[in-house]
């Protein structure tokens, strides 16, 4: 305590209202409510890109009860959503941390809509346990952002982070949920539009000339980019390139922070409070090796490389509490050699004409399930038996020129394929011989293929049971039949790539409270001190309850800590 005693008494080289670390969606929210309500804020962000792993994501949020569901006709139940959300978490997730989400996440939305140019449009997409006690089939709880303009952010947009490669087409061209459907079927007009797109992005001129970045945000970036917009609007300045180094604590609350600016210490006083945004520690090797024994591999996240876990050690460092470091948002993902994160694997595993198997050439799995359960299986199953990671795709020559499998494109012929992803790509005439590229047990991997054909013909899985729920069929191909997961792999040659247990993201971080305040070692709120998306361990524990649980919560949290320490209504 001498040390944060020394600081205080050398006074602060700024002082703000509001200090929010993190340049994610709930960082971005948290400082745009607080500017609202007339509070003096500014954003640290330790990257030179801001957005965070929210501008790579699908900028989906799940939201409850919301306004524009009821505009399309869905009334939802809030004690439903709160009993669905309650099964499935963990048990050391507090009932009213659940409850403030469930309560507040639609009004956030309205104010989010509101005040910012992201428009939302509520989905009839399956909660990922549809079938679980008040979970929906087809709701209207996940909402997905309208594209946006990317010319509003000015040359904000020159530093804003590129979607992921598994949500852009050649790793820039942006996309909407609904063109990724068109391109995935290739429907009517879909070689146009993709034409059109491409030519929209190539003869953005003269900005072309200096930037590979597609003005035509959607998905994440839709998000980060309208909330950004606002921001701008209301004054608020971001600082990029500015880490945060510790927390200063004096007695019972936080008073400011000690980042890096320009190379130098610098101290930022925060009358109101802090807010911590920074994300989790998905690439902080150390931090794995200490809590994960699931989610092992840095690599194989597909979180940004700035993720790692700083401000979740900062909290430490000051008496905060932590809760559920073990814990991930799991997804299988492919890794290309080279890269620097994870891929999420999130349709393809759905389409008929492919199967997963381990390293002994046997399924062990629904590959329809959702990406955090199909993660959590695969990794648990590594760690029991040591044979999952890497685990195989295998697919035909008809999947392989119909569909996408990860980073292998279809309709590009597999020499016209990348350097690096032809060095994971493993081909061959016949399963036997496939199986010789994979090192697997050609016995056990013809008696795997054979026995799944004979079933996928009657459109069955008796083994796994794949395309029998709500979740799966939404992936599936809906021009195929009886089952539009399953279909016999039996067209020359076979394919197979590697696959691994990954996650998009850790969930486990700094213990909070239903206001979002930070929780100390003696069990009391810290002053002054909030933390929201990853930077937090989530609401959710250790399940994924459907597509949006790491954006709504993130955005919804942010908006009730900056609410609780303005002190205002707006």
């Amino acid at each position: 305590m001498e040390g944060m005693k020394d600081t205080m008494t050398q006074g602060w080289d700024k002082e703000v209202d509001v200090l929010v670390v993190g340049s994610g969606a709930g960082g971005l929210m948290s400082a745009l409510v607080a500017a609202h309500n007339h509070a003096d804020v500014l954003i640290v962000e330790k990257d030179r890109q801001w957005g965070g792993t929210s501008a790579t994501s699908g900028g989906g949020i799940w939201i409850p009860g919301s306004h524009i569901a009821e505009a399309s006709g869905f009334t939802d139940n809030l004690d439903d959503a709160f009993t669905y959300l309650r099964g499935l978490s963990a048990d050391n997730v507090p009932d009213e941390n659940i409850r403030a989400y469930v309560d507040n996440a639609a009004p956030m939305l309205r104010w989010i809509s509101e005040h910012t140019p992201v428009r939302y449009v509520a989905l009839p997409y399956p909660d990922y346990h549809a079938e679980n006690p008040g979970g929906s089939a087809g709701g209207f709880r996940t909402h997905l952002p309208l594209e946006l303009d990317g010319r509003l952010l000015g040359d904000d947009i020159r530093t804003q982070r590129f979607p992921s490669p598994a949500a852009s087409l050649f790793g820039y061209l942006q996309w909407t949920f609904a063109e990724t459907y068109e391109l995935l079927y290739r429907g009517k007009g879909w070689l146009l539009h993709l034409v059109q797109n491409m030519a929209k992005y190539w003869f953005d001129w003269p900005f072309r000339f200096t930037s590979r970045k597609d003005r035509r945000l959607t998905l994440g970036n839709s998000l980060t980019g309208s909330l950004r917009i606002a921001l701008n609007q209301a004054g608020v300045p971001l600082w990029l390139e500015t880490p945060l180094q510790e927390l200063v604590r004096e007695g019972d609350r936080v008073t400011g922070v000690v980042v890096t600016r320009n190379g130098k210490p610098m101290r930022i006083g925060a009358r109101k409070g802090v807010v911590l945004a920074a994300g989790g520690f998905d690439k902080n090797q150390a931090m794995r090796d200490a809590n994960m024994d699931l989610y092992t591999v840095a690599r194989f996240s597909g979180g940004v490389t700035s993720n790692t876990g700083d401000s979740i050690r900062a909290g430490e460092a000051i008496g905060a509490q932590t809760m559920n470091l073990q814990s991930a948002w799991a997804a299988p993902v492919f890794y290309v050699p080279g890269e620097d994160r994870g891929r999420l694997c999130t349709i393809e595993r759905a389409l008929p004409g492919c199967i997963m198997v381990n390293q002994s050439g046997e399924r062990y799995l629904n590959e329809a399930a959702s990406y955090h359960i199909t993660g959590q299986e695969m990794a648990r199953r590594h760690r029991d038996h040591g044979d999952a990671s890497p685990s195989w795709m295998v697919f035909d020559y008809r999947y392989r020129h119909l569909f996408p499998m990860g980073p292998l494109l279809p309709l590009v012929p597999d020499w016209a394929q990348s350097g690096q992803v032809k060095t994971i790509l493993k081909k061959a005439r016949t399963i036997r011989e496939l199986a010789g590229q994979m090192g697997v047990d050609p016995a056990t991997l013809s008696a795997t293929v054979s026995r799944f054909n004979e079933h996928a013909e009657n459109g069955e899985d008796p083994d796994f049971h794949r395309g029998e729920a709500a979740y799966d069929k939404m992936y599936g191909d809906p021009r195929h039949g009886p089952n539009p997961c399953l279909r016999p792999l039996t067209d020359a040659p076979f394919y197979a790539m590697p696959i691994y247990p990954g996650d998009i993201g850790t969930n486990g971080g700094l213990k909070t409270n239903a206001k979002a305040q930070v929780i100390d070692e003696a069990g009391k709120a810290i002053g002054g001190l909030y933390a929201v998306g990853n930077n937090a361990a989530s609401a959710m524990g250790e399940s994924y309850p459907g597509a949006g649980v790491t954006l709504g919560p993130a955005l919804t949290f942010a908006y009730v800590a900056a609410r609780e320490l303005t002190g205002a209504n707006e």
